[in-house]
């Protein structure tokens, strides 16, 4: 095999404009394919971050759940009905709803994620929110996420300088006392932590209506045997999930029952698609001002399998160098899109594979489809 490759060598680089415009469609289907992909695994990090946040085994919620951005709430005596099951440590109540954020600065008005919980007990896993729980404590208190879009104010800046920075969440007037980092998502641009009094101040409700309920079960307990014991003994309308079934119906959401999943799908597909024509393009053009060349391999002997190989380690050399510098531009619009949106896009391992894969599988087809060009180098044309 690798005494072929000069010769594939040889004919990609003969002609270097024909290589300059062959390596720029080719990194640019596989931009493309970065930055779709990484926008859709992207929203799928960003939806989840609430989910993986929670500090419990199980977590119990409404039948219907779909999305944690639209919760439906249930009693909390259902709760307390699952803390009877055998193996199950302890429960605790998780408060979640969407309320209109005043920006003080500018009076300008946005929708906030609120998380209410019991400022007692370490609910959620982020180390800044569990180290000022005390705070939370005083009434009208809040914990602001840092990683929320900057159209909330200047909350970051006016904490690490020691000003107090007040606003007014649903006509209720809050203060922040801490910020943790979460992030934005397409479904929330802004978070913050409250105890869960100041929830119930803030959206006038009342304590008994739940929209997570977070189950800690004892040590060495079997998690999916406790799981069907609690949904057996509960009512249809709320389920007990694992928090990897909690986070994945989250992404099934977002997939499938809304287009943003599918249109990032495409986006990739159209990629692939582009990248394949433009490689075909090229090969089928080399092999066509190539022919008599190729007629006198056949002639001398060289069978159509040495022709087909060749062609392939065109199509190789092509995936691998339209693929360096379109992974170093990817990289690069990711910190732009993280530095503008807050989105967690960062630049994978897996994700380099999988583009080099689609890089290399799109070259080898076109390669695959322009030797059919090869067949028509007949020897005889040529003597």
């Amino acid at each position: 095999m690798f005494r072929k490759i000069p010769l594939a060598w040889l004919q990609v680089t003969r002609e270097k404009t024909r290589l300059i415009v062959a390596i720029a469609g080719i990194a640019f289907a596989d931009i493309l394919m970065f930055v779709q992909i990484g926008f859709q695994e992207g929203l799928y990090a960003s939806a989840n971050g609430p989910h993986y946040s929670i500090k419990g085994d199980l977590v119990l919620v409404d039948a219907k759940y779909k999305t944690i951005f639209y919760m439906q709430s249930f009693s909390r005596n259902h709760l307390y009905q699952a803390l009877a099951v055998k193996g199950v440590k302890s429960v605790d109540s998780l408060y979640i709803g969407s309320a209109d954020w005043i920006n003080p600065i500018n009076r300008s008005s946005r929708a906030i994620l609120v998380f209410g919980i019991d400022p007692t007990k370490p609910t959620l896993k982020f180390p800044e929110v569990n180290q000022n729980l005390d705070s939370l404590k005083q009434i009208d208190k809040v914990i602001f996420d840092r990683g929320s879009r900057p159209e909330y104010g200047p909350i970051a800046e006016y904490f690490e300088q020691g000003q107090p920075f007040e606003a007014e969440i649903n006509d209720v007037r809050v203060k922040v006392s801490g910020l943790f980092t979460l992030g934005a998502s397409f479904s929330a641009e802004g978070n913050l932590v409250a105890s869960d009094l100041t929830f119930f101040r803030i959206f006038d409700r009342n304590s008994n209506d739940i929209e997570v309920g977070i189950i800690t079960l004892q040590p060495n307990a079997d998690l999916e045997s406790i799981r069907e014991q609690i949904n057996s003994q509960l009512p249809d309308n709320v389920k007990a999930l694992t928090i990897e079934e909690f986070a994945q119906i989250e992404r099934d959401y977002w997939a499938n029952s809304t287009g943003i999943g599918f249109i990032f799908t495409i986006g990739t597909i159209m990629g692939f698609i582009v990248g394949a024509v433009i490689v075909y393009q090229i090969l089928y053009s080399d092999v066509s001002d190539h022919l008599p060349e190729y007629a006198t391999l056949k002639a001398m002997g060289y069978k159509d399998s040495y022709l087909l190989g060749v062609l392939i380690q065109e199509s190789l050399i092509l995936s691998l160098l339209g693929y360096l510098p379109s992974s170093a531009i990817a990289w690069g619009l990711y910190e732009l899109t993280r530095s503008a949106t807050l989105l967690p896009i960062f630049m994978t391992l897996n994700r380099a594979i999988l583009v080099l894969f689609l890089t290399i599988l799109m070259c080898s087809i076109s390669g695959a489809i322009a030797v059919r060009k090869l067949r028509e180098a007949d020897p005889a044309d040529i003597f």
